[in-house]
């Protein structure tokens, strides 16, 4: 099938809407909070900034394979009720690290529960993660029905003041993160998950294990869910039930603004992680300019509506021009 021409400029450079989106945002946040480049203030925005870059990694690669996952918000809800509920304010490190592997492993279980419904009964991914981001919110509330409870002091403080060479820790999750994708997209299995979100009975008949690609995607980002999960705990040292019921929509939104199609096969990580970062942005923004936080909220759908409607938009002027 013949891509349209602002398919194929998209597929080319995916991330350079998000680049102007993100030096605009940084001009206007310049503006509004002069002191935003120097060390303690950077090292802040970027620790609130990171569970969602996270987020949104994982939420990339599951739309690059021509899914969606609806539920990460239940699981990062989930990491958070397991950590706050099970470690304590009088937690030590050591079972502080115990409960993190145990909040990875029930991202990875979420994950496969996902993506056994979706690659292998062959439920609609929307309406599948739908669902299961009611149970996983609602499996949240029973560990935790109240907020309350926490993580010790000291290691939150970790999270919060870590800075090796003087750089905020979350440029070096961020190098790890672009570290893993660009070597992902090297192997064989980088480029199944293109064919697969390109089209995915295509990539069937040319002996692409698209069962297996698929399930795979929904593993991966149940597991970036819980390590977002984990670093919100570590930035907010407490826990709440319905920590994660907004992130969702950040996720896919910011995965938005960095250039992927919601159809799949077109994009990266990139963009969503400068996207992510945006989305940061555009909440200071609003916090500093003493806007409705409900603006968030329409900004955000607001993108999305956007994003979907500009490829017909821009075809269909493209067919009346010619």
């Amino acid at each position: 099938m013949r891509r349209s021409p602002w398919e194929s400029w998209l597929a080319r450079y995916p991330a350079l809407f998000a680049l102007i989106f993100l030096v605009v945002a940084l001009i206007v946040n310049l503006i509004l909070q002069p002191n935003l480049f120097e060390g303690g203030t950077l090292n802040s925005n970027m620790r609130v900034f990171l569970p969602m870059i996270i987020l949104a990694v994982g939420q990339a690669i599951v739309i690059l394979s021509g899914g969606i996952d609806i539920s990460v918000g239940g699981i990062v809800s989930i990491v958070n009720a397991i950590l706050a509920t099970q470690v304590g304010l009088q937690g030590t490190p050591e079972k502080m690290w115990q409960f993190v592997f145990l909040s990875l492993m029930v991202g990875l279980g979420a994950g496969a529960l996902n993506g056994f419904f979706i690659s292998v009964l062959r439920l609609q991914p929307i309406i599948t993660t739908y669902a299961s981001g009611f149970l996983f919110a609602g499996i949240a509330l029973f560990i935790l029905p109240q907020p309350g409870g926490g993580i010790p002091a000291d290691i939150s403080a970790l999270y919060r003041t870590t800075r090796p060479l003087g750089l905020p820790l979350a440029f070096y999750v961020i190098g790890i993160l672009l570290l893993a994708w660009l070597y992902l997209r090297s192997t064989r299995y980088g480029g199944f998950i293109y064919a697969v979100g390109g089209k995915a009975d295509a990539a069937y008949e040319t002996a692409v294990p698209v069962i297996r690609v698929q399930f795979s995607t929904y593993v991966i980002s149940g597991l970036m869910s819980a390590l977002s999960g984990i670093a919100l705990t570590m930035l907010v040292g407490s826990g709440n039930a319905e920590i994660g019921s907004q992130m969702t929509l950040n996720s896919i939104t910011a995965v938005v603004i960095g250039g992927n199609v919601m159809s799949g096969g077109i994009g990266g990580v990139v963009g969503p992680i400068i996207g992510a970062i945006t989305l940061g942005l555009i909440q200071n923004i609003i916090s500093f300019a003493n806007i409705d936080t409900w603006w968030t909220t329409f900004v955000n759908a607001s993108i999305i509506v956007a994003a979907l409607a500009a490829p017909g938009m821009v075809n269909l002027f493209s067919r009346r021009r010619s």
